[in-house]
């Protein structure tokens, strides 16, 4: 199972950025994905879950309307797409999975990818 993280950058706030998570070792369609960040000096906290049938499982309030997720299986990958971004978005942004077909809380995620920075500038 490999996870890889890709577009995160340095963005106004305001701005936008996708995210991408490109899964490998296991079949997409059956399985979550979620999107984790960690701010420098926090703790992990789970941000936005994807399951098989692609129903959305928020983890925290601050970003509804404003985030987004999806996946392209034929691709194996799974987007993030963060609009509106603030500064308190500032943080390594990881997908994980424990492979299974609904999201779960975030703490049982086994498999996790070497995470992409966001930075939002005020």
């Amino acid at each position: 199972v490999q996870l890889v993280e890709s577009g995160g950058g340095l963005v106004q706030a305001g701005g936008s950025l996708t995210l991408s998570c490109a899964a490998s070792g296991f079949t997409l369609d059956y399985n979550a994905i979620g999107w984790i960040r960690q701010a420098p000096g926090k703790s992990r906290e789970g941000v936005l879950c994807i399951s098989s049938s692609d129903a959305w499982t928020y983890y925290i309030d601050s970003i509804k309307g404003r985030f987004t997720i999806s996946r392209d299986n034929a691709q194996n990958t799974v987007y993030l797409q963060m609009n509106s971004l603030k500064p308190e978005d500032t943080a390594v942004y990881y997908c994980a999975t424990d492979l299974q077909k609904d999201c779960n809380f975030y703490s049982t995620f086994d498999y996790w990818g070497q995470g992409t920075q966001v930075t939002v500038s005020s």
